[in-house]
């Protein structure tokens, strides 16, 4: 098998946050949003603590970096996909589908065109401590594609209950996506992707040993996934290759500079070092 990581393994870096969500490493640092405690953190690696990036961030959850550089990340206060600007201000792209407001955007990926794909579960305002407490407007947790050229939304994946991570293969003809749903044995999703649309999913890889939330693809279309306290990484086909268990659950992860992943776990977060990198940023 080919070797995934380094022997050092899981490396703890800092703690400190109730709920960390969506890392992504921005310029130097890594920003990971600390929902409950309504702020964004920042680790640097001449640090061994977190700083407060952002106090009062709306309930950030999901983050990512496109391919020209733009860092765009979801709002679970503000019910929105909004773009993060360099300064950490933010502006909304969309919070709403027909005149309804969104849910609660959860997690977004950019294709190669610059549409923002996003995952809408209602966690947002239905669960305390994540949001401010609404109800499902649309009638459904969709996934969805945003052109922000236009401003068009289309929904593409309407058939989960709680869509969360969700990633593209590296050629972008594949969109897996996880559904959190206790009733469906947390499972991740897999849907052709035809002229920016999507065909009927099928099971690519169920939980082990349960919620799988975020994930990654790699330049080898591995998945890099959370489940449970554990990272599992599986290949294009779905078949595991490895795991690594980690000392909390996992909820995301993202790659750094050199094959860094890091992990957000609970409250802390870690790094393993890989020998791979980012599809997403190829």
């Amino acid at each position: 098998m080919t070797e995934l990581w380094a022997s050092t393994g899981m490396e703890h870096l800092a703690s400190g946050g109730v709920w960390l969500e969506g890392p992504a490493w921005v310029g130097d640092r890594l920003l990971v949003s600390d929902i409950p405690n309504n702020r964004v953190l920042s680790w640097h690696e001449t640090h061994d603590e977190f700083e407060v990036a952002i106090p009062d961030a709306e309930f950030s959850n999901g983050r990512t970096v496109a391919r020209d550089g733009r860092v765009y990340q979801c709002s679970h206060g503000r019910r929105a996909v909004e773009e993060l600007h360099p300064d950490l201000s933010t502006t909304t792209l969309v919070d709403g589908v027909n005149g309804m407001r969104l849910n609660s955007p959860n997690d977004l990926v950019v294709a190669r065109d610059g549409v923002i794909w996003f995952t809408d579960p209602p966690y947002g305002i239905l669960k305390d401590g994540e949001g401010h407490p609404g109800h499902i407007e649309y009638g459904g947790c969709w996934v969805f594609r945003c052109d922000p050229s236009t401003g068009e939304l289309t929904p593409v994946v309407t058939d989960l209950d709680r869509p969360n991570g969700l990633a593209f293969s590296p050629d972008e003809s594949v969109l897996y996506v996880a559904n959190s749903a206790d009733h469906d044995g947390f499972k991740i999703w897999a849907y052709d992707v035809i002229e920016g649309h999507c065909g009927p999913g099928r099971l690519f890889y169920t939980g082990r040993k349960g919620v799988i939330d975020g994930f990654r693809v790699d330049v080898e279309g591995r998945l890099w996934l959370s489940d449970d306290d554990s990272v599992v990484v599986a290949d294009p086909t779905g078949e595991v290759l490895g795991s690594i268990d980690v000392p909390e659950r996992v909820a995301n992860v993202c790659f750094g500079p050199q094959g860094q992943l890091f992990v957000a776990a609970t409250s802390s977060l870690y790094r393993l070092r890989t020998y791979t990198s980012d599809a997403a940023l190829t």
